[in-house]
């Protein structure tokens, strides 16, 4: 709650500045009100119209994008050019408002106010604060805050909440169907795996040094925990998406069978490095690096996207028990999340490091 006294205490200051009061919505503004409960159980006066949205963060900004993207007052944070081949032209005109929670930043409240969107939707998992930050922010602006519970399991619930509150229902629930046929795809050919005892053991390794771990218990390895044994089994789990720093000793102690190395890690220097030659998994050359494009397949952020690390984790560690095209798969996610038509060139670079070479 630090971060969210401080904005408070700034908006208090932009309210005083220009000499205004939050004020009571009219009696003819309330007959086109509606009543939404969200999944902290708050219970939020929203437009029965809903017309504009702004975005918690970028877990919220993934998951609204191909539902309801044309609707954003803002992005959360800019994108890189490197994202530009995958995501529709509009977004770059984007004001930048920032995010509630993470590192990267805070939300500025000032743009937000100047957007002026017709609600603020939170997406993902639920912090203990989530419920009294929401009031309060809906309190000090005026602007009413949800949450929406999404994991992996739960991402068809999601976006039916989702279509339902932005009255695009019929979109919502393509983009359901997608995510349960193939959640309940990747479900299966578990059972099947875990059945023949064939459960790969592995790590995600993040950072400059590659010795941070997404730990079992982390909201971001649940894609990690579906389709392997994670072996970064700690007593203390951070939240953070930077995962737990550990040291090169333990991952030697826990030798797992597969490392995947984050996007922004040290993989392009891991083969080069004595330290991590004496590591079974890179001595052997099972050590990949996750696709991203325009965000991480696996936890940056833990979003919707991490079906495309289920289906490419399945290629890459069961290929005897995969029963689909990947890259069939990939390109039907691009076109229906992104609207991007991913030619091969671009999905060979999106895998590039991400499986076995030829």
């Amino acid at each position: 709650m630090k971060k969210l006294t401080v904005m408070f205490l700034i908006l208090s200051l932009l309210l005083c500045g220009c000499g205004a009061t939050a004020q009571a919505p009219e009696a003819d503004t309330l007959e086109t009100l509606r009543e939404f409960t969200d999944s902290t159980g708050r219970t939020v006066s929203l437009p029965e119209q809903i017309e504009t949205i702004a975005i918690s963060g970028p877990l919220s900004q993934i998951y609204i994008l191909p539902l309801a993207g044309d609707m954003l007052v803002g992005v959360s944070n800019a994108y890189t050019e490197d994202a530009a081949p995958y995501l529709p032209s509009y977004i770059w005109e984007k004001t930048e408002i920032g995010q509630l929670y993470g590192g990267k930043g805070e939300m500025d409240l000032e743009a937000l106010l100047a957007a002026d969107p017709d609600v603020v939707i939170d997406i993902g998992e639920p912090k203990k604060t989530t419920a009294d930050d929401l009031t309060a922010l809906t309190e000090q602006t005026g602007i009413p805050f949800i949450h929406i519970d999404a994991t992996v399991a739960t991402a068809p619930d999601a976006y039916r909440t989702l279509g339902k509150l932005l009255n695009r229902e019929d979109k919502a629930a393509e983009l359901a169907v997608w995510c349960e046929k193939t959640y309940a795809m990747m479900t299966a050919m578990m059972e099947r795996v875990d059945a023949a005892n064939a459960r790969k053991s592995l790590l995600y390794c993040l950072g400059d040094k590659g010795v941070n771990v997404i730990a079992e218990g982390s909201f971001h390895a649940e894609t990690i925990n579906m389709m392997g044994k994670n072996l970064a089994v700690l007593e203390e789990v951070v939240s953070s998406g930077a995962g737990n720093e550990v040291d090169l000793e333990q991952i030697l102690v826990w030798n797992p069978e597969v490392i995947i190395f984050a996007p922004d890690s040290c993989y392009e220097d891991i083969a080069l490095s004595p330290q991590w030659q004496s590591v079974g998994a890179v001595a052997q050359g099972n050590f990949y690096k996750t696709p991203t494009g325009p965000y991480g397949w696996l936890s940056s952020p833990p979003a919707v996207q991490r079906y495309l690390g289920m289906l490419w984790l399945g290629q890459l560690l069961y290929p005897e028990y995969t029963e689909y095209d990947l890259q069939k798969e990939v390109i039907a996610y691009y076109k229906l999340f992104y609207d991007c038509d991913l030619m091969d060139e671009m999905y060979r670079n999106l895998i590039s490091d991400a499986l076995p070479k030829s």
